[in-house]
C-alpha cells in the first residue's frame, strides 16, 4: 500500500474503519456492543458506517454511547431506507425526497448531533438486494435536491451515494460527491470503471460485501482456491486476502469490514500490515468476476461489511 490513510470528505482517516451493521447481533449485550466499538476505537478506527434502520435505532444508540468527542472518528450514515419489523426484509425502502429528509431527522436525533459528517444517498439502481417499484422509483436530481438542501441547512457536511450505477454517478457530480459505496470485492469487478472515476475524482470507493457472498448464489472470495494459496503463502487468513487484495488494488479504497467478534476485529484491522508481491496481485487479479444479479433474499449477516 503507498498509504496507511486516504482522503473522505476532505479529511484524512485510516483506510480500515468500522462497519456497525454487525453491532445489532449484540442487541442483548450492549456492554459488549459498547467494548467493542470502544477497541475499534484503540485499533486505530477513525472512520464508522451506520444507518438509522441498523437494528431497528441499537446501533446507532450504541455509538452515540461509545464514541467520545475526543476520538474524532468520522461518523458515515445513510438514508433511503427505513426498519420494517414485520416485513419480509427487515426494512423497506424510503426513497421518496420527504423520506430521505426523514431519515436525516432520525440519524441526527439517534446520533445525538446537530450535524452528520457524511450522509450515504442508497439508490439500490446495482448490486444484489431490492429494487425500488412505485412511488419509491424516484429521480436521481429530485433527490440530490434535497441532499443538497439538507447539506445547505447545516445538517449534513457532506454527501455520497450508494448502489448507483456509472451513469448516475456522473450526473451526481456536480453535488460534490465525497464517497460512493458499492457491494465489490476481488470476485465481483463490474464497476472497475466507477472505481477508476471516483480515484480520478478524489472520491473514496468504500465497498460492502468486500469478501463477495453476502447473499445466496453470489461468489466468495474465500472460496477461491487462489485466495487460498496467498493466504497460506503469508501465513494469514483467505479472509484477510480478500481485504488485503482492496487496500492494494487502489489508493481510494476506505474498507469497512463489520464484526460483532473482537478477536476478527483484531484480524480486520491487522490486514493494513498485509503486503501484497506482484506475484500475490498477479494470481489475484487473476481471479475471474463473476457478478451478477440474484434473487432478492436476506443477506447472511456474519459476511463483513455493510
Amino acid at each position: 500500500m503507498t498509504t496507511r490513510t486516504a482522503s473522505l470528505a476532505d479529511r484524512a482517516v485510516f483506510r480500515i474503519g468500522y462497519g456497525a451493521l454487525q453491532l445489532e447481533r449484540l442487541r442483548d449485550r450492549r456492554e459488549e456492543a459498547v467494548a467493542l466499538l470502544r477497541r475499534a476505537v484503540e485499533l486505530g478506527v477513525d472512520h464508522v458506517d451506520t444507518a438509522e434502520f441498523y437494528g431497528f435505532g441499537f446501533v446507532n444508540d450504541v455509538i452515540r454511547e461509545a464514541l467520545r468527542p475526543e476520538d474524532d472518528v468520522l461518523v458515515v450514515t445513510k438514508v433511503g431506507a427505513e426498519p420494517d419489523p414485520g416485513g419480509r426484509l427487515p426494512l423497506r425502502l424510503a426513497q421518496r425526497p420527504e423520506q430521505l429528509r426523514a431519515g436525516v431527522e432520525d440519524n441526527l436525533r439517534s446520533l445525538g448531533v446537530d450535524r452528520l459528517a457524511v450522509v450515504n444517498l442508497r439508490r439500490l439502481d446495482t448490486g444484489p438486494g431490492l429494487r425500488p417499484e412505485g412511488d419509491q422509483v424516484v429521480d436521481l436530481d429530485d433527490q440530490l435536491a434535497v441532499m443538497t438542501a439538507l447539506r445547505d441547512e447545516g445538517k449534513i457536511g457532506a454527501i455520497g451515494l450508494s448502489s448507483v450505477t456509472l451513469a448516475g454517478l456522473r450526473r451526481a457530480l456536480p453535488a460534490g460527491i465525497v464517497c460512493v459505496q458499492n457491494a465489490y470485492s476481488v470476485v465481483s469487478r463490474d464497476d472497475e470503471d466507477m472505481l477508476r472515476l471516483c480515484a480520478a475524482e478524489g472520491i473514496a470507493w468504500v465497498p460492502f460485501f468486500p469478501l463477495g457472498g453476502a447473499f445466496p448464489g453470489l461468489p466468495k472470495a474465500t472460496d477461491e482456491p487462489s485466495v487460498h494459496a496467498v493466504a497460506e503463502s503469508l501465513g494469514v487468513t483467505p479472509s484477510q486476502v480478500g481485504l488485503a487484495w482492496l487496500l492494494h488494488h487502489a489508493p481510494n479504497v476506505l474498507l469497512i469490514p463489520g464484526t460483532a467478534d473482537v478477536a476478527r476485529l483484531e484480524a480486520n484491522m491487522a490486514v493494513g500490515g498485509i503486503t501484497l508481491d506482484a506475484s500475490a496481485l498477479s494470481t489475484l487479479d487473476g481471479i475471474e468476476s463473476r457478478s451478477g444479479e440474484v434473487p432478492i433474499g436476506r443477506p447472511e449477516t456474519a459476511r463483513p461489511g455493510s
